[in-house]
């Protein structure tokens, strides 16, 4: 049974979706371990904060935006680019969101990171 038949080509677009997505948590993992934030300046260590909420943000809003049902009348190029400018849009919200300190996450990752890594 040919698994595209059931689900169209969403299924191959989501998995396509979900590799990019793996492949930005490894980067960000790969930067969190490579550095040593024992000898971090309050910016390096605030920014690495301000990356995670803003992944942290995209990764809540992708998700959320997985319940929205897709209209099937659209073509197949043309939802691979609106999915595009889904990904991207969803990217600069959730940096400008972050930047606006609104969830607070960022501050509070980079308060408990100075007390692990005695900065204070």
């Amino acid at each position: 049974m040919d698994i595209s038949s059931l689900y169209g080509s969403s299924a191959l677009d989501s998995t396509a979706y979900t590799n990019a997505a793996n492949q930005t948590a490894f980067k960000l993992q790969d930067k969190l371990n490579s550095s040593d934030y024992s000898k971090a300046t309050d910016d390096e260590l605030m920014d690495a904060c301000k990356q995670f909420e803003s992944y942290f943000l995209e990764q809540m809003f992708k998700e959320m935006m997985k319940t929205i049902p897709e209209s099937e009348d659209t073509s197949s190029s043309n939802s691979q680019l609106m999915d595009y400018y889904k990904d991207e849009m969803v990217q600069q919200i959730a940096s400008d969101s972050t930047e606006q300190n609104s969830l607070g996450l960022a501050q509070m990752l980079y308060e408990q990171m100075k007390r692990n890594y005695n900065l204070e």
